[in-house]
């Protein structure tokens, strides 16, 4: 139900030649997306022929496309006075509203739309959609079944697979499918009159719906059917939403599909760089981007490159890259901060003073704290909004949130989720039911996530972001809640305005560190993350043959961390510990360029490439068990393994790791001392390769701590999820004015 301009204005009046004239060219622009030259035609309509009422409509349409709020409700309001039984303009009022989630006035506007033409399904069906959104279940049942009695059974399928997608949009799978089904079955009755490529695009919905559901098998199906399309948008849109659901090697089958069927196509070729770049394999998706831009330009071609660099290991290469973009689109400057976190080149000041020169600008206009604080009575629940893409299987995120959502108090917490990402698992419906309440906000603007959580009147809002995919720093930056909180998902000072505190430590964030911190530093009291598994790993039967056999040293991190100053802090180990070997695990390696180019950068450092292993990716828990093989783990500079460090403890590898200057290079010391290990923790490059080499020297003791570290570390309170959890919770509190 999309808006489209008409290319005359109405039967209310008709336009003088100039008018009528101008009237076309203003459709013209807006066909071509130039908006602005759009409404200028549009007010010179009005100034030719005052009583031209729609083109009011026309010019709300434009100050929609653009962000204008104020001059779309004012054009509304002028179209409607009037012409207040405008079929068109009380509908798409109604769409306005809804994005800005004022719900009930939308629903009002929906309402009057249906009746100034009763016989129209599709304010019906809106009202539908919204009264369902305010959880008027009564009303919105009601306002359905109008919609479907109007519509006519030739646009049944139509009608339920909108609604489908508007409860699916909501995060409603259940209802979702409910209204697939229906969709389904109209479908059926047309027969052969149904389009191929429609009925793939409606096994591309159902598989969505199944998969969030977790009906993998049943969707995979769905999505089998939907291969059968020769549409290269059909095809397209699978690969998306296969890819989403972290199926990246059938998405890269579709998209090898497309090329095969439509080899000239340069949006194919592009889709495929893309699917093979996310997926790791980045020779072929160089290869592919080369076909693309053969065809013609592609805009995205230099942000795809430093994506590639990233994961080939290019981190400055990355770095420069999105800096240069950054300068030209500032929509870059997140990817650029945080491919500054890489860098060896770049001191800590340097960083921080990096991401305040991005995002400084962000600030301006912002609304003040006092003007969103709610007066909370004795006694009252604070009010949690948690901002996050991330909840979902293998996610860092997800590993550490899971816990703490399932233990927070909610006598003394009222938990909001707003999930800017898409329900992907099992793991995703395990955090929605920890919560009390969940808002699923993919797809929605900045503007209408501000005014929903601003009405919702947050206490504190915890961003699990950052500077990563989906974020929302513009919109934090304008403020959105009283005190808002920077957590787990970004390891480092975001440098955004308004952003008033980031959780850390007193390793990560060592007293006297608060300038290389924009927000003020809330320092838990034993470690920043605390790892406390919901997956059983089974912990590995150390015994005498692990101290008999060659040493492995080894690194489970992205390669982006493994920079020069990383591996020549590697071959030195190598070099003073002979006869051991070095294993190296990553996404990256599952591409033979990226191995090549590893091999290369080792060689030259005079590693012999014997000595060397490197693997790709695996499933998380047959990754849990190959720390089995792994005797001592090394840890990167500058950006330090998160993650992966925690997890080598929890399996019983100890991990050498060196203390930088800011909190992404003082995670390891921050693991390492918390559990009780502060010998494993260099302060100089020299210390790094000392530390390893005494380490590897005394097997026995290696066997013993191998043998003994789990238990070690349950001991230990950085390690206890129920205290780290009241932490958590006095932390934030302690933010409250």
């Amino acid at each position: 139900m999309s808006v489209t301009s008409e290319t005359t204005p109405a039967s209310e009046v008709t336009l003088n030649p100039e008018a009528t004239i101008v009237w076309q060219q203003g459709v013209a622009h807006m066909k071509a997306g130039r908006w602005r030259e759009a409404d200028a035609a549009f007010e010179q309509v009005l100034t030719l022929e005052p009583q031209a009422h729609r083109a009011w409509l026309q010019r709300a349409r434009c100050a929609v496309a653009v962000g204008e709020s104020s001059a779309a409700g004012e054009h509304f309001k002028r179209l409607l006075q009037a012409l207040p039984d405008d079929f068109s303009g009380w509908l798409e009022l109604g769409n306005w509203l809804r994005r800005q989630a004022r719900m009930a006035e939308a629903a009002k506007a929906y309402d009057r739309a249906a009746t100034c033409q009763p016989q129209r399904f599709e304010a019906l069906l809106s009202l539908a959609r919204v009264l369902e959104e305010l959880g008027q279940w009564a009303g919105a049942a009601v306002a359905y079944q109008r919609a479907v009695l109007v519509c006519g059974h030739g646009k049944l399928r139509q009608l339920h697979w909108h609604m489908a997608n508007f409860r699916l949009e909501r995060g409603d799978a259940p209802r979702a499918i409910e209204a697939m089904r229906q969709a389904l079955m109209a479908a059926r009755h047309e027969g052969d009159d149904l389009h191929a490529d429609v009925a793939c695009e409606m096994q591309i919905d159902l598989g969505d719906m199944l998969m969030r559901l977790g009906m993998d098998s049943e969707a995979h199906r769905a999505f089998e059917r939907a291969s059968q399309s020769t549409a290269e948008p059909t095809l397209a849109r699978l690969a998306q939403v296969s890819f989403r659901h972290n199926l990246w090697q059938e998405a890269q089958q579709v998209c090898t599909k497309a090329t095969e069927l439509h080899p000239g196509s340069d949006r194919a070729w592009w889709n495929l760089a893309y699917a093979c770049s996310e997926s790791w394999d980045l020779a072929q998706a160089q290869q592919a981007l080369a076909r693309a831009e053969a065809i013609a330009p592609q805009p995205g071609a230099a942000s795809m490159r430093a994506a590639i660099a990233g994961r080939r290991g290019d981190v400055d290469e990355a770095l420069s890259a999105y800096t240069a973009l950054e300068e030209q689109d500032s929509t870059y400057a997140s990817s650029a901060a945080m491919s500054s976190l890489y860098s060896d080149r770049l001191s800590a000041n340097e960083v921080v003073d990096l991401h305040k020169r991005l995002f400084a600008p962000l600030g301006q206009g912002a609304r003040s704290a006092a003007s969103l604080q709610r007066e909370r009575q004795p006694g009252q629940r604070i009010r949690l909004g948690i901002l996050s893409a991330d909840m979902h299987h293998q996610h860092p995120v997800n590993i550490f949130m899971q816990p703490v959502l399932a233990r927070l108090d909610k006598t003394k917490f009222e938990t909001v989720m707003y999930y800017t990402g898409v329900a992907l698992d099992s793991e995703t419906q395990k955090a929605r039911q920890r919560v009390q309440h969940w808002v699923q906000v993919q797809g929605w603007s900045d503007e209408r996530l501000a005014k929903r959580i601003a009405a919702d009147g947050m206490d504190v809002l915890l961003d699990l972001s950052g500077h990563t995919t989906h974020n929302r720093m513009a919109m934090l930056a304008g403020r959105v809640a009283p005190v808002q909180v920077s957590f787990l998902g970004y390891p480092h000072s975001t440098g955004v305005p308004n952003i008033d505190a980031m959780l850390a430590d007193p390793v990560v964030a060592p007293p006297g560190s608060e300038a290389l911190f924009t927000e003020r530093v809330l320092r838990l009291p034993n470690t920043v993350f605390c790892y406390a598994p919901e997956v059983v790993y089974p912990y590995p039967a150390y015994g005498e043959q692990h101290a008999q056999r060659p040493l492995t040293f080894g690194s489970f991190n992205n390669v982006p961390k493994l920079t020069p100053h990383t591996l020549q802090l590697w071959a030195r180990v190598l070099e003073a510990v002979p006869g051991s070997r070095l294993l190296l695990k990553a996404p990256s390696f599952k591409d033979a360029s990226a191995q090549a180019a590893f091999r290369d950068r080792l060689q030259a450092l005079g590693v012999d490439l014997a000595r060397v292993v490197f693997r790709g990716p695996t499933g998380l828990s047959d990754m849990m068990a190959e720390y089995e093989e792994v005797d001592i783990a090394l840890d990167p500079v500058p950006y330090n393994g998160g993650t992966t460090t925690l997890q080598a403890l929890w399996m019983g590898v100890p991990v050498v790791v060196k203390s930088g200057q800011n909190f992404v290079s003082r995670m390891g010391a921050s693991f390492m001392t918390a559990a009780g290990l502060t010998d494993w923790v260099a302060l100089t490059d020299e210390h790094y390769v000392d530390i390893a080499r005494q380490m590897a020297a005394d097997r026995a003791g290696l066997l013993t701590l191998k043998q003994t570290l789990r238990e070690r570390l349950l001991a230990k309170p950085a390690w206890d999820i129920d205290r780290y959890t009241r932490d958590f919770e006095q932390a934030l509190l302690s933010c409250l004015p």
